[in-house]
């Protein structure tokens, strides 16, 4: 009893692992006498690839997205439209804000966004925008039939403007002769051209 090595208190030892080494891996997997196993490469290979063709490949891609790189390029230039349908830019935001009752102007008339997706060109590369917009503006569309009568309810209102205008220029004051014969009624000539466009 007196070679008896003393008791431990507490909890009993766990056996330590032994250490992994380069020959208790090779024991796994098989190999032939002599050869080392190579570690597989987790880094996918590269491809050379010259950067002229590169360069010319992405230039290519960019010529096909601006189009001609004229400094007079209108910016605005809507897609075509499908058939029916009717593509204008509308305006989204004023001085970085938004106004929703124009907003809801535009919905009760028809006025919805064009999808993002439908047109790709228009928006940069890895787009996550659903719509598409360009400096405060955004691209919508409606049924072209829409379109037609909003421009023809336009029309009308400009033609009754311009008929109260001449009738007012043919009427005489009170206690006057009437101004309805030819030598004294109001002469009108109309002409039609394109409003000047300030250069700021």
């Amino acid at each position: 009893m007196e070679n008896e090595a003393p008791k431990r208190m507490g909890r009993p030892r766990k056996p330590r692992a032994a250490p992994v080494t380069i020959e208790a891996t090779a024991a796994v997997v098989p190999a032939e006498e002599g050869t080392s196993i190579p570690r597989p490469d987790m880094r996918p290979e590269k491809r050379a690839e010259d950067p002229r063709a590169r360069a010319a490949k992405r230039a290519a891609e960019i010529r096909g997205h601006l189009g001609d790189m004229d400094e007079g390029v209108d910016d605005f230039r809507a897609p075509e439209a499908p058939p029916g349908w009717n593509y204008e830019w509308k305006r989204k935001t004023l001085l970085g804000a938004e106004d929703p009752a124009y907003a809801v102007s535009l919905a009760r008339t028809g006025w919805e966004p064009v999808p993002a997706d439908r047109h790709p060109s228009y928006m940069p590369t890895g787009n996550k925008h659903a719509t598409i917009e360009r400096k405060g503006m955004i691209l919508m569309e409606r049924p072209q039939e829409l379109t037609d009568e909003a421009r023809e309810i336009e029309r009308k209102k400009a033609r009754n403007q311009v008929r109260q205008k001449e009738a007012q220029l043919n009427a005489a004051p009170e206690g006057q002769f009437g101004r309805d014969h030819d030598q004294v009624k109001a002469k009108i000539n109309k002409t039609y051209e394109a409003m000047p466009i300030p250069k700021d």
